[in-house]
């Protein structure tokens, strides 16, 4: 566009210095006064009397001469106007303001695992950009060796070290939990260096034992404006507690869920939680903490169907809580979603809750014995009613899932409802209809 614009200027000037050069060849090859119709009267002809007013003649000249230019500098002018017809314009269309994509922090808490290196290896093999999602390496303990693998990775990620290695004064009756309250005091003091002194709006932590999926970048990155609009959430959580090989549909990796219990285990939190959080952070176990009702005030996580986190650490302070039954065998997606692309408001409180509430409600109810024998027919879903603590209990341990409560909320739960596959059917282990609230007495 820039050569023809440029071409009709050059073609547009040409013309007018042509046209001049004539105009003056012609004016200068005007015949003298006394030479005027010397052809003429070999011809016969009657001779014009010639004119002596030579000054005359000349501003005459000047006269024709001025109004040629005048009418030349008027086709510039015109052809100068009209260069939009050639030329699209860009006045008349709206400003497209295209938003900066936000700053996404993962923290890694790590102490004395060397095997940090598995997880920081495939945080760095899906990482999409650096400048986007920088990793923050977190280390306490003072362990060298594993300071040493950190610091072999140099640029790509940052190392920060917790300052106080300091022994910890615990209750006798805690003496064995000690770690716990180490934990805590490090995520305290992590969690205050991203928000406050690197001043980030969000954060992303996963512990040094995790392995991430393959789109567990574009998750999070989907899920983070839902997390700062609907006030009704406080996390984003990438993990499934039931999420076993057997008990998720394989052809579901998009499905999302609203959740009434902190999963952790590679989770997203806003400054503002933290900023909410932090006065009060516990000297211990401060995730069964963040599952009590003072924290949780009614809100929810997101959770996927298919974990974008998979466990790997059998060895730590829970010294193997779970992992032989349940978390060694948590079925890690391996198929990449494009989470960003797709319409997530269904997530939103009111949509999701009515949404929910009605396909649980809706679908047959069944007996434990038909769900545990295999007799269901149909392709599902069900619903298998719970009455109690203890009739929940049974029948989630009897059918495989996690059957523990925390102030009455039972894992992957929402509105009481766990739902699970169980022998390739959807089943919805769900509480009388008319729910209205947990019983924190379940726990």
């Amino acid at each position: 566009m820039l050569r023809k614009r440029g071409s009709l200027i050059l073609c547009g000037t040409f013309l007018f210095i042509t046209w001049n050069a004539i105009l003056v060849l012609l004016l200068w090859g005007r015949p003298q006064p006394g030479q005027l119709g010397k052809s003429g009267l070999d011809h016969g002809e009657v001779p014009e009397m010639p004119t002596n007013d030579v000054v005359g003649d000349v501003l005459h000249m000047v006269d024709t001469f001025e109004a040629e230019l005048e009418r030349q500098k008027q086709i510039l002018l015109q052809i100068q106007n009209h260069q939009s017809l050639w030329e699209p314009s860009n006045r008349d269309k709206p400003m497209v303001v295209v938003p900066r994509q936000p700053v996404i922090p993962i923290l890694v808490i790590a102490c004395n695992r060397v095997t940090v290196k598995r997880c920081l290896d495939k945080l760095l093999l899906h990482r999409p950009s650096a400048e986007l999602y920088p990793i923050i390496v977190s280390q306490d303990c003072g362990h060298g060796e594993t300071a040493e693998v950190i610091r072999s990775y140099g640029n790509q990620v940052t190392h920060l070290r917790q300052p106080d290695l300091s022994d910890i004064a615990v209750p006798p009756a805690h003496k064995k939990f000690k770690g716990y309250y180490k934990i805590s005091r490090h995520y305290r003091w992590a969690l205050n260096q991203v928000f406050k002194t690197l001043s980030h709006s969000s954060v992303v932590i996963v512990e040094d034992d995790l392995e991430v999926a393959p789109d567990f970048f574009e998750y999070f990155t989907a899920l983070l404006p839902l997390l700062k609009s609907d006030p009704s959430l406080w996390c984003v959580s990438a993990w499934n507690d039931n999420g076993r090989d057997g008990y998720v549909d394989p052809g579901k990796a998009n499905l999302l869920y609203r959740t009434d219990f902190f999963p952790g285990l590679g989770w997203m939190l806003l400054k503002e939680v933290w900023e909410e959080l932090e006065p009060k952070w516990p000297a211990s176990f401060w995730d069964d903490w963040m599952r009590q009702p003072e924290q949780r005030r009614n809100r929810a996580c997101i959770r996927p169907e298919i974990s974008r986190t998979l466990t790997f650490g059998r060895q730590g302070v829970s010294l193997g809580q779970f992992f032989d039954k349940y978390l060694r065998y948590i079925k890690l997606n391996t198929e990449f979603v494009p989470f960003t692309k797709l319409d997530l408001s269904y997530l939103k409180e009111e949509t999701y809750r009515e949404m929910f509430e009605k396909e649980v409600y809706s679908a047959p109810i069944v007996t434990y014995e038909e769900v545990k024998q295999g007799q269901l027919k149909g392709t599902g879903p069900f619903r298998l009613q719970y009455s109690s603590k203890d009739s929940f209990k049974v029948m989630a341990k009897n059918l495989g899932v996690m059957d523990d409560l925390k102030s009455g909320v039972p894992r992957a739960g929402y509105r009481g409802v766990v739902s699970f596959i169980s022998r390739g059917r959807r089943i919805f282990l769900a509480p009388p209809p008319g729910w209205t609230q947990y019983d924190t007495t379940w726990g």
